[in-house]
């Protein structure tokens, strides 16, 4: 019988871990099965580039995995069982269950409201690629003019904010923060980023909690009233409450908690790759939600897994945040390394290289979505036969 993974979720983590796991592994002894909601890949990282109006190119997961031997499911997880290892599902062909041997969670997060009265009801957001459709559109009955308030000062919100301002230049774009923009940065970098809000327009709100979301205004902390047509929540990511409610061993973010190699500390025959899994890093902190922490933790984990099944030593090595690109408009951007502790290095690239920069990278990601595989051209292994019991044992 072959051994059966499962892949929950095709984003960033979830598409490469599956285009490698069928790169590495034989067909003749597993079967791999991703699970997603949507038809299509959704470039995460480039939704403020979609909202803003520009036109991005899609992927059917279908096209992706074709060829591959990893099955597409195109329906949305209800529910977990770890004691049946099974996953409930729903989709246009009715709903079912998914057995699993090897279970990788990579469902990754959603936007967080912290429950701000208003929030929901009324504010848009690039968290998925609907939500970034229905503030497009908004932004377009804009037509000329109209004001624009992001919360949030946050790298979604920084790229959000200057994306915008620089494809609707006839709108008043601005972003409010609760502490000081960029107050990770470098002193340098910091002031480039000021210099570039400066050159596209964007008024810049410090110091400033937003308490209420209202349909033409947002109402802060301190009892002011900022104008906006169009509010744009980009104040943090949550997870689903899935996992906990399954039984997993979570964090208070609801985040899976894993050990160094992405395997769930409670359950080892489920791992957990992207913004889902609660990771630590060399420095002791837990990854931060990001596109770079789905690559370190969707390469570990599927590194631990073909370790496990083919009889090889398990790598546990560290988990380096290295820093962040930052999209400031097309044409501008910020790279900012950080150090061991994640703080900024005084070093940074900005303007028109850092631009380039940060397309190459978009662009290899994409790439890397259309050929999860890069061709099938590594040696598959075969599995080496171990006890059941033996597989999901603590490593």
């Amino acid at each position: 019988m072959k051994h059966r993974i499962v892949v929950l979720g095709a984003g960033y983590a979830g598409a490469f871990a599956a285009g490698n796991l069928a790169r590495r592994l034989s067909p003749a002894d597993t079967g791999i099965t991703v699970v997603n909601a949507a038809p299509d890949f959704v470039e995460r990282m480039r939704l403020h580039q979609l909202a803003s109006g520009q036109e991005l190119a899609s992927r059917r997961l279908a096209d992706v995995f074709a060829g591959t031997g990893v099955r597409l499911r195109v329906a949305r997880v209800t529910g977990i069982d770890p004691g049946h290892r099974t996953v409930a599902v729903t989709g246009e062909d009715g709903a079912g269950e998914l057995a699993y041997d090897t279970l990788l969670y990579a469902l990754g997060s959603s936007v967080a409201h912290h429950g701000v009265p208003g929030a929901a009801e009324y504010a848009f957001d690039v968290a998925g690629r609907s939500s970034a459709l229905r503030l497009r559109e908004r932004l377009a009955g804009l037509g000329g003019g109209g004001t624009v308030v992001v919360v949030g000062e946050g790298l979604t919100g920084i790229e959000t904010a200057t994306e915008i301002a620089e494809s609707r230049p006839g709108l008043s774009i601005a972003l409010a923060a609760r502490g000081e923009l960029g107050a990770w940065l470098s002193p340098k970098a910091r002031r480039h980023l000021r210099g570039a809000f400066d050159r596209l327009g964007v008024t810049v709100y410090e110091h400033t909690s937003v308490e209420a979301v209202e349909p033409t205004r947002v109402v802060t902390a301190d009892g002011r009233s900022v104008p906006a047509d169009v509010t744009v929540w980009s104040a943090g990511f949550a997870v689903h409450p899935m996992a906990a409610a399954a039984g997993f061993e979570v964090a208070g973010t609801g985040q899976i908690v894993v050990d160094r190699t992405m395997r769930s500390v409670s359950h080892p025959d489920v791992y957990a790759a992207g913004d889902c899994a609660y990771a630590i890093g060399e420095n002791g902190r837990p990854l931060p939600m990001s596109c770079a922490s789905a690559g370190l933790t969707n390469m570990r984990a599927t590194a631990a897994i073909i370790a496990r099944l083919t009889g090889r030593e398990v790598p546990a090595t560290g988990l380096k945040y290295f820093g962040n690109h930052i999209s400031l408009g097309r044409r501008d951007a910020v790279f900012q390394m950080v150090d061991g502790d994640v703080r900024s290095k005084t070093w940074f690239l900005g303007g028109r290289t850092a631009a380039r920069l940060k397309s190459g990278v978009l662009r290899s990601a994409g790439w890397g979505i259309a050929h999860p595989t890069f061709g099938l051209p590594k040696r598959r292994h075969r599995l080496t036969p171990v006890p059941r019991r033996e597989l999901r044992a603590s490593a």
